[in-house]
């Protein structure tokens, strides 16, 4: 990988210009742009604010497989008949690709951003005194019913999901880290239920 080859990192990318298109925005549920700005503390405009949540949306589709959506109607997405799981997986590689734009994915499976699975959980920005920086904003999610993670993709070469524990024990030996994920780490870490995640950070 160009970037950050050999490290284990969290899912993630770079908030586009199509994030926040009318296209894709039309097709979010669970958030509003100025709740999403007051959230974020940014001198963003709402829609672009609320691009960051779409942008955690489709990245974490494009990089795991894992699609936080639901249909038109409020459904979960089932991915458990073959087909459809084929389905997707064949556009998902099309967006990677950039032979099939994220809007236009959403319109053609009749499905909505659920951006209320996902809990804004930090925001790191890496000291001057670094010659490798970053403005990363983390965020927490649960693993949908009826999916399951890639192993690997385009973007990912190896991909495992273990408790933050157990990463913590592993990092700089098997599990190359960067300071920014096991800071994250050990903050989950320190939960030690579920249930006191979602208290904390008020999953619904």
């Amino acid at each position: 990988m160009k970037f950050l080859g050999g490290y284990y990192v969290f899912p993630g990318g770079t908030v586009h210009r199509d994030d926040y298109s009318s296209e894709v925005l039309e097709r979010c549920r669970g958030l509003s742009a100025n709740d999403a700005r007051r959230i974020l503390g940014s001198d963003d405009n709402a829609n672009q604010a609320l691009g960051h949540w779409v942008a955690v949306i489709r990245e974490l589709f494009e990089e795991a497989g894992v699609l936080l959506c639901r249909t038109e109607s409020g459904d979960d997405l089932d991915l458990r008949d073959s087909g459809a799981k084929d389905r997707i997986e064949r556009k998902r590689q099309a967006i990677v690709k950039n032979e099939l734009d994220f809007g236009s994915f959403l319109k053609s499976e009749n499905l909505v951003c659920d951006l209320s699975r996902t809990v804004y959980f930090d925001h790191w920005v890496t000291p001057e005194i670094y010659s490798m920086r970053f403005d990363t904003r983390f965020y927490l999610a649960a693993l949908p019913p009826y999916q399951s993670a890639l192993l690997s993709s385009e973007e990912v070469i190896d991909a495992l999901w273990i408790a933050p524990g157990e990463a913590l024990a592993r990092a700089y030996k098997t599990l190359p880290m960067l300071p920014p994920t096991t800071t994250v780490l050990k903050e989950l870490a320190a939960l030690a239920t579920w249930e006191q995640l979602r208290s904390k950070y008020r999953f619904s």
